[in-house]
């Protein structure tokens, strides 16, 4: 599945509502939809100006949703959703955030992954998906214009 439009995304993204997944392999199952929103909270207090980044943080649990079961796979599966809508940062900021931890990624992957093991606190207060509509209309928006340079 390819996601084009902002609003499939938001639709999927409150589809996580109640379906639990495991934040990180062998992890305790947690609430993707809260998960989602406090890994991106996390990041938009740690890195305000990155919004891709914040992104990739906000949409890294569709996976779970759109191929249930096998979790080795969920990062690749939402890269590869999110890439034609997003870009190819916030596509590779998701597949590399399942990485092996001892191979060499960068700073901003370390942060993603960082923000997605603090967020498996419950009580965070990080808000409603709807105040990150914006956000991903502005990034996909800024996508858009590059592909059409390309």
């Amino acid at each position: 599945m390819e996601l084009r439009r902002v609003e499939e995304l938001m639709d999927l993204l409150h589809a996580c509502r109640g379906a639990r997944g495991t934040a990180c392999l062998g992890g305790a199952p947690v609430d993707l939809h809260d998960h989602a929103l406090q890994t991106a909270a996390l990041l938009r207090r740690s890195r305000p100006a990155d919004k891709e980044l914040q992104v990739a943080g906000l949409v890294h649990v569709v996976g779970h949703l759109l191929r249930p079961g096998d979790p080795t796979v969920h990062a690749a599966v939402t890269a590869d959703a999110v890439r034609p809508l997003l870009g190819e940062r916030v596509s590779g900021l998701v597949r590399l955030q399942r990485e092996d931890p001892d191979s060499r990624i960068g700073e901003d992957v370390l942060t993603l992954r960082q923000a997605d093991e603090a967020a498996r606190t419950a009580g965070l207060d990080a808000g409603v998906l709807e105040d990150w509509r914006t956000v991903l209309e502005l990034v996909s928006a800024r996508n858009s214009r590059l592909g059409a340079v390309d």
